[in-house]
């Protein structure tokens, strides 16, 4: 039986974390066997970690683990050390907010055997035109950078084979802050096995966004430098 590890950063989520938990523990729960939920508390200031450990203990299959704070990108890099770590057989990130539908994922998990990694693409989303935009210049600059074309390169709702992730996310540089946006790149460049299929994108079930306009435009000038650094790594490996 295949090992699914669900792997979720979340960072002050708790008015989002307990319905999170209640509707991707329903995977796991129907996989069974050694699968697990593992969603990671990224030093959240609120009672996030805490609503965490409540739901474990009557849920076998839901793994909390808190961590110092590191940012989104870090802490899913260390969500899928942490998976490989564990032995898992697959591996799936999607994030702690509510945008992502559960029940979207077993078209990926049908198909989990035909390819490395298959990809969720936002159709129709409803998180803002400034995301969407944002969206539009990464695929761009990674066009400038990488010389790839993909069509959602940050998506949070991608399903990995965990024995090709581990030997790619060497590539990645240590709690570097866009690690999903690099190995969407890796691949592509590598020329893996990638199937992008479309997924419902809906707005923020509760909360507020830690990431603004701002830190975006910050993250964004900094990453444009990067990514001509790490793409030569890249083509050197």
């Amino acid at each position: 039986m295949d090992k699914l590890y669900i792997i979720i950063p979340a960072y002050n989520e708790e008015a989002n974390v307990l319905d999170v938990i209640n509707q991707w523990y329903k995977i796991v729960e129907k996989i069974s066997g050694d699968s697990r939920l593992v969603i990671i508390d990224d030093g959240s200031k609120d009672r996030t970690y805490e609503i965490m450990k409540e739901a474990a203990a009557t849920r076998k299959f839901f793994l909390p683990v808190t961590k110092p704070n590191g940012g989104h990108g870090a802490t899913v890099l260390y969500g899928y050390h942490y998976a490989i770590n564990q032995g898992a057989d697959y591996v799936f990130q999607t994030d702690s907010d509510g945008q992502t539908v559960p029940e979207e994922f077993w078209e990926f998990w049908n198909q989990r055997e035909r390819y490395d990694m298959i990809i969720g693409h936002r159709k129709g989303r409803q998180d803002g035109f400034s995301r969407i935009m944002v969206t539009k210049t990464l695929k761009l600059v990674l066009q400038l950078c990488f010389h790839v074309s993909l069509k959602d390169a940050n998506t949070p709702f991608r399903l990995m084979k965990a024995e090709v992730l581990k030997d790619n996310i060497k590539l990645i540089p240590k709690d570097y802050n866009l690690s999903n946006v690099l190995v969407s790149v890796i691949y592509a460049k590598k020329k893996k096995k990638v199937k992008y299929l479309p997924v419902t994108f809906r707005p923020r079930q509760g909360g507020v966004n830690s990431i603004n306009m701002k830190r975006i435009i910050i993250i964004g000038k900094k990453a444009f430098g990067d990514f001509i650094k790490i793409n030569k790594y890249i083509d050197k490996k």
